[in-house]
């Protein structure tokens, strides 16, 4: 007679497997957590404070070094003790800081303009084909040409006053901030769109909630790009455009230096334009962008 062979199906969901099933659920939630510290204060000073510092002095030094070396005459290249009497004068005299906030407070206020300019006009470029096709070219161009080209029609135009430095400004600062928001939209994943439109988000209720935070890190580089613009044009429209009325700024300052051979004031107004373009990106655009990295997963909470 034949022997039935009969095979015993291997038996399933025991003891092993599950461990091994709850070992790769604690892998998986391992890889999603990120693990965090806070960071101590001396390792932020080294890491963060310390660099920029260095750098400074090392240019301090290689500044004095080629005043002692005497590779110029003293009234091209003063010694860095002569820029600093420039300031303690300025400020024994209470106009340092009237140089700095008239230029800051345009500066900001003609962004915040271009601002709200921008990013209706970077949407409507970036969602009609077209506009896009029309005034996509034009916005490029524009990005292209020199700031400084747009002061003597906005003179003629507006005369020597603020209403000039803003259009000067505007002009400078509104096609970059919508070219960035144009690329930031053609970057988003069709996906994104077909499931906000399948939730019912149309219209300003998709540009709220779909588009612009997806295009959010397109979308702020265009807003740094489109500060760096602002600043640039405006010290171009100070730095040609003169009248009592307009107050002395960083870019005045700048011009009245030159036409007083004083290199030391040119530059105490070149230190100063630069010292506020580096302060407003540590104290606005770059935590902006630490935000938007973060809230992506992409920047380590320290």
């Amino acid at each position: 007679m034949g022997s039935t062979d009969t095979t015993t199906p291997a038996k399933t969901g025991g003891p092993a497997d599950a461990h091994d099933l709850a070992g790769l659920e604690a892998g998986l939630d391992a890889l999603d957590t990120v693990q965090t510290r806070r960071t101590p204060l001396r390792e932020t000073l080294v890491q963060k404070v310390l660099p920029p510092v260095t750098a400074v002095v090392l240019v301090l030094v290689v500044w004095q070094i080629l005043v002692w070396a005497k590779v110029t005459d003293d009234y091209k290249l003063p010694a860095p003790s002569a820029v600093w009497d420039e300031v303690e004068a300025a400020w024994r005299q209470g106009i340092l800081l009237d140089y700095i906030w008239t230029s800051v407070e345009r500066g900001l206020f003609g962004f915040l303009m271009a601002l709200a300019i921008g990013t209706p006009l970077g949407l409507i470029v970036a969602r009609i084909r077209f506009v896009r096709a029309a005034i996509g070219p034009i916005l490029s161009g524009l990005q292209s040409l020199p700031s400084v080209a747009w002061v003597p029609p906005a003179v003629i135009w507006l005369g020597l006053n603020d209403s000039m430095m803003y259009a000067v400004i505007l002009l400078g600062a509104v096609p970059s901030i919508a070219n960035g928001l144009v690329a930031g939209v053609d970057q988003i994943p069709p996906l994104f769109l077909r499931a906000g439109r399948t939730l019912g988000a149309q219209g300003l209720r998709s540009a709220w909630h779909i588009v612009m935070p997806a295009a959010l890190p397109g979308y702020v580089a265009g807003l740094k790009q489109g500060w760096a613009f602002s600043w640039r044009s405006l010290m171009a429209a100070e730095i040609i455009a003169q009248s009592p009325d307009l107050g002395i700024g960083l870019g005045q300052l700048l011009e009245a230096g030159r036409t007083n051979s004083s290199m030391s004031q040119v530059f105490l107004a070149i230190l100063l334009i630069l010292i506020v373009g580096i302060a407003i990106d540590l104290l606005i655009f770059s935590p902006l962008e630490r935000w938007v990295l973060r809230s992506r997963g992409l920047l380590v909470k320290s």
